[in-house]
């Protein structure tokens, strides 16, 4: 009997520690490549409407970033809202080209050979 119950707590302990561990980490940007870029205009507005009526906006941007090494990729990614102009974001990109997820960050967090590129 005693081994039911620590197999029962054992079971219990793993369960508890996957889901914190599944409302913790941020899979969109685990293991993925970064790179940095100049927000400088508004993003293009496509809108689109739910089958409630509701209208919902996404903003789309083209624009070049760079990565650590200074090395420039141009990608097109979307947000929920307008950003900030004259925002710093890390873009994490996985496949090469998809944006999976970003960050406002300072001018002061960029890698050095990333502010260099953007002076």
């Amino acid at each position: 009997m005693k081994k039911v119950f620590l197999g029962i707590g054992a079971l219990f302990i793993l369960f508890v520690a996957g889901l914190v561990v599944l409302m913790t980490v941020d899979f969109n940007r685990l293991n993925k490549d970064t790179y940095y870029v100049h927000i400088t205009a508004d993003g293009e507005v496509e809108e689109y409407k739910a089958d409630s009526g509701q209208i919902y906006q996404t903003y789309w941007y083209e624009l070049p970033a760079f990565n650590k090494n200074g090395e420039e990729k141009t990608f097109k990614f979307s947000a929920q809202k307008n950003l900030r102009q004259d925002a710093y974001l890390k873009l994490y990109v996985k496949k090469e080209t998809e944006v999976t997820s970003y960050d406002e960050v300072k001018f002061h967090e960029l890698p050095a050979k990333v502010q260099d590129q953007m002076k």
